[in-house]
């Protein structure tokens, strides 16, 4: 079945500022959007699940995906993360599982519907919508042709069933957990047996389930290999499980091992519906480890009561010879018998696996054709939305063209408003400076000048003060001058005395009391 993916021919670019450069956010969203126009529909894909993990706290179902060269089991080609979201989850792994048999695991192939998705901060996954079971029915169908024409091809399927299984296997080496509720089951089995029988067992543990269990088992193969003369048989067992659990038992390297064991193999794996390779390749396939120890139990009674039948019916050594050759010759018959039907058995099923992988063909011819047909109806839109988005585009370029020309205005008017600002700190600092410096010499100036009119004022005070000293009476006195009142007044003209009035003169040290008695004009000419 071919990949069903879709590829959109037109380009994914868009065009960088020169202008400046882009944040990262900038420039994924960016990227987010072209990858969607570029890749806007739903694809079918085929991819290898290499880890599949549930959030318990989201119910989100995360996946890595991977693609390998083909012929090749490690080298890888492409790889992607894949989300199922938990609205979709339920329903996608329940039917599934119901289909294949197996859960959403690592190590299948599937084919899914998905659509890309790239986020800024999380990067580029993919959202998974549906996935195809039929497909991973096919595959697995495959592989398990595949694992037993190669064991057929190298002469190993039926090589563990030339083993000779003896008549009364005793010795037994169990190959299982010791904690396994099926090992337990059937040891208690083996001892508690209504003949008696003893037998003798020896564990050798092993991991029977997930990723362990195939090289653990192997190891444990080859210890018991190492002892083979000290036991009958090998019995590989467990208690049942999910058929999950039991994918190991179609490991072609387990497979292998159990094939080329030196002992018959028995194995008890515990399926209820089909067989595992490995019960293909071992001597003696049984369902369950129960069924094992019925089994042991019932070949020591066989022989037990033959043995008794032979001794009770044959009265002579010729007689006797002769029923245990016919028993014997019974007994290769059986072993013919059982090969055959085991052969048979084999090749029915190989039928089975045929017939199933025939009857999916017109299925998926049916999911190809619907798939088809979605696609077309994707074309039809795609048109439509071309034109859409190219509208789109071109109005989105005309708003990054709009918005790059504004911003060059805006940048040039902030330089422009950045360097009028400036020259006018500069202008303004400089007048400031200026009339500082015209301040500090107009405060000197008025210093210097208030200095001295203070010392020509206080010169002109000193003069006043030596004028009015001069002017003191006491210092005209001191020179011989009188001073003369009447009434109390000092006496400046004639006006102010009569005949009669009592004059008081003041001299230098004392004073004289005197009458005027008369008058007298000054005589102009004298």
């Amino acid at each position: 079945m071919g990949t069903f993916f879709q590829s959109s021919s037109e380009e994914i670019s868009f065009t960088v500022s020169t202008n400046r450069p882009f944040t990262l956010y900038e420039f994924n969203r960016r990227l987010r959007e072209e990858i969607e126009n570029a890749l806007p529909h739903r694809y079918w894909i085929i991819a290898e699940i290499s880890e599949a993990r549930v959030h318990h706290q989201s119910g989100h179902c995360y996946l890595t995906l991977t693609d390998k060269e083909p012929g090749s089991k490690s080298t890888l080609t492409a790889q992607a993360r894949g989300t199922i979201w938990k609205r979709q989850y339920q329903e996608i792994a329940q039917y599934f599982e119901s289909q294949t048999g197996h859960p959403l695991r690592a190590g299948l192939k599937i084919l899914f519907n998905a659509s890309p998705r790239f986020h800024e901060l999380y990067g580029f996954s993919l959202d998974i919508h549906d996935i195809d079971p039929t497909y991973t029915v096919g595959d697995l169908a495959r592989q398990r042709q595949e694992t037993i024409a190669r064991l057929q091809t190298e002469g190993l399927l039926d090589l563990n069933k030339k083993q000779v299984l003896p008549q009364v296997p005793q010795r037994l080496a169990i190959i299982s957990s010791p904690t396994a509720a099926g090992y337990q089951d059937f040891v208690a089995q083996l001892a508690n047996n209504p003949f008696g029988y003893a037998f003798k067992l020896t564990l050798f543990e092993a991991s029977m389930q997930g990723i362990e269990a195939v090289s653990s088992i192997k190891a444990a193969l080859s210890r018991v290999s190492l002892q083979q003369q000290a036991f009958d048989a090998v019995v590989i067992i467990r208690g049942g499980g999910s058929q999950t659990d039991l994918l190991c038992f179609d490991h072609y390297e387990l497979a292998s091992a159990v094939a080329q064991m030196p002992l018959p193999v028995l194995t008890g794996i515990g399926h209820e519906r089909d067989e595992s390779i490995t019960d293909l390749v071992a001597h003696t396939p049984l369902k369950t480890p129960t069924a094992v120890a019925a089994f042991l139990i019932d070949r020591l009674n066989e022989f037990e009561a033959g043995v008794e039948e032979v001794f009770l019916q044959i009265k002579d050594a010729a007689t006797a010879l002769a029923v245990i050759a016919e028993r014997r010759v019974s007994q290769l018959a059986a072993q013919v018998q059982q090969g055959t039907n085991q052969y048979l058995h084999r090749r029915q099923f190989q039928l089975e696996c045929q017939t199933r992988t025939l009857s999916d063909k017109p299925q998926k011819f049916l999911t190809s054709e619907q798939r088809h047909v979605m696609c077309e109806e994707l074309r039809l839109t795609h048109t439509v939305e071309q034109l859409l988005r190219a509208k789109e585009n071109r109005q989105q370029q005309y708003l990054l063209h709009l918005e790059t020309n504004s911003l060059k205005k805006l940048e040039t008017g902030q330089r422009k408003v950045t360097h009028v600002e400036h020259c006018i700190q500069l202008s303004a600092k400089q007048r400031l400076q200026n009339a500082q410096m015209q301040f500090q010499k107009n405060q000197q100036r008025l210093l210097y000048g208030a200095k001295d009119h203070l010392q020509i004022k206080g010169h002109q005070l000193q003069l006043m003060e030596m004028d009015v000293r001069s002017h003191d009476p006491e210092i005209m006195l001191m020179r011989g001058y009188t001073l003369t009142y009447v009434n109390g007044k000092l006496l400046r003209s004639l006006d102010q005395v009569t005949a009669g009035d009592v004059l008081q003169t003041r001299l230098l040290a004392g004073s004289v009391i005197s009458k005027v008695t008369k008058t007298k004009e000054p005589d102009l000419f004298d």
